[in-house]
């Protein structure tokens, strides 16, 4: 059994998304997270601007790095967590639950086939971390 939600999708840049109708929810990995430590600030983008398929929508912030945030589908930024503006390390607490940057208005045709289920996720992770 995966220790990542199945009612979503995973990309390898280890972003998680969440598709119900024409809106994806879209966060980060508990594996990217962990990876990050405390986070301390998050980027996100403004309400109604416009994305591509894998384009960099926001960064997050750590004690140890700063990384950058894709969206793992074309879509139009309908909504932002603003909690994480003033406690970022919310990610750190719930990543697949609270801590979810952004819903976005899904502007393409299904989920992309690069991303993948959970299993695959888990299995990918793993081998990630033996290379």
């Amino acid at each position: 059994m995966s220790s990542y939600p199945d009612d979503r999708f995973y990309s390898k840049s280890h972003e998680w998304i969440r598709v119900e109708g024409d809106t994806a929810t879209i966060g980060i990995t508990d594996h990217a997270q962990k990876e990050l430590g405390d986070v301390v600030f998050v980027e996100l983008p403004d309400l109604g601007e416009i994305f591509d398929e894998g384009q960099e929508f926001g960064t997050i912030e750590s004690v140890k790095a700063v990384s950058e945030l894709f969206l793992p589908i074309a879509g139009e930024i309908v909504e932002v967590n603003k909690t994480l503006v003033d406690e970022p390390n919310a990610v750190n607490e719930d990543p697949h639950g609270d801590g979810w940057p952004l819903p976005a208005k899904v502007s393409s045709d299904g989920v992309p086939d690069r991303l993948m289920n959970a299993a695959a996720y888990e299995k990918f992770v793993e081998e990630e971390a033996k290379a």
